[in-house]
């Protein structure tokens, strides 16, 4: 069988680095970039149904990635009423378009860990499982939630569904409207004799489950690829499983620095809602899917902070 994978925000940090995976270790299969990228891409409205539509009549996929979305925290709460168009009605329009057209192919859904929201804390400390009730404290957790449930309403209608909620991630090439890219640019900064050595940080005690994405867009793949035996209601976290400090993690980025940098609170980067703590189960992946995390913290945040000492021209 040859695989036609469509891949949404292919243009993004993941689904850049989703199309370096398939490329390098899946050449055989058929994929087509839907973005707002250079190059190979085919950029895409998702709120236009009939252009939607048209893509799914033209490619045939036998899977679809959905990773088009408003993805940053930051811009969901800026602008809510995009956030909710892009999020759920533009996912509903996708969905649609491949029960109508793509009837058999998988739809792999990528949601969030930030549709558990106030469950983290209900949960006491310990890694949630995809049981635990979605109660989203955020726009962006909201209308993933909301996404999710919409996506496992239309498996009993016949799509073939599969839905993803994975935990926080990052690499080289990551927006640094994210923690450990934003961190990691201002080490940078300082190391090229851009800034004082001063960084400035919101909350350093809240603790998150930090993945590569390298490891998250395996298990993107993996789904896309292996025929697993999706129930309607067949979810999947992609989690580490390790809840990291905050505060540990920036003490790694300057240590890397080799400087003597003063860490300041910022209260502009204090969020109302921040979640404590949040860290996720993964052995729903790891057993069906024999995924699991292979690239270690430390190589991820060597690479970030490389990715960011020669964007800001440091030695």
């Amino acid at each position: 069988m040859t695989h036609r994978i469509l891949i949404t925000g292919a243009s993004g940090f993941v689904g850049s680095a989703l199309l370096q995976l398939l490329a390098r270790d899946h050449g055989k299969c058929e994929v087509f970039a839907f973005g707002h990228g250079k190059g190979q891409m085919n950029p895409i409205d998702l709120m236009d149904r009939s252009a939607v539509e048209a893509a799914i009549r033209k490619t045939r996929p036998t899977a679809l990635v959905h990773l088009a979305a408003v993805a940053a925290p930051a811009d969901a709460r800026n602008a809510p009423r995009h956030a909710w168009d892009v999020n759920v009605t533009g996912t509903m329009n996708l969905a649609e378009s491949a029960m109508r057209h793509a009837p058999e192919a998988r739809f792999v859904y990528v949601g969030s860990s930030e549709a558990y929201g106030a469950s983290f804390q209900s949960a006491a400390g310990r890694p949630v499982t995809e049981s635990e009730p979605l109660r989203p404290t955020t726009v962006y957790g909201a209308t993933k939630a909301a996404a999710d449930l919409m996506i496992g309403q239309m498996a009993y209608d016949g799509l073939r569904a599969v839905r993803c909620r994975p935990f926080n991630h990052t690499g080289p090439g990551q927006s640094d409207a994210y923690v450990v890219p934003a961190f990691a640019r201002q080490v940078a900064e300082i190391v090229a004799g851009k800034s004082e050595p001063v960084i400035h940080v919101g909350n350093l005690e809240v603790e998150r489950d930090f993945l590569d994405v390298r490891d998250v867009v395996r298990a993107y793949a993996r789904l896309a690829m292996v025929d697993v035996d999706a129930e309607p209601d067949c979810v999947f976290n992609i989690a580490s499983g390790q809840p990291r400090k905050i505060r540990d993690i920036l003490d790694m980025l300057i240590a890397r620095s080799g400087i003597d940098i003063e860490v300041r609170t910022d209260p502009e980067r204090l969020r109302l809602n921040d979640t404590p703590f949040a860290c996720g189960d993964a052995s729903k992946a790891r057993d069906r899917l024999n995924w699991r995390p292979l690239v270690p913290f430390e190589q991820t945040i060597a690479d970030v902070f490389g990715y960011w000492r020669r964007m800001c021209g440091a030695r």
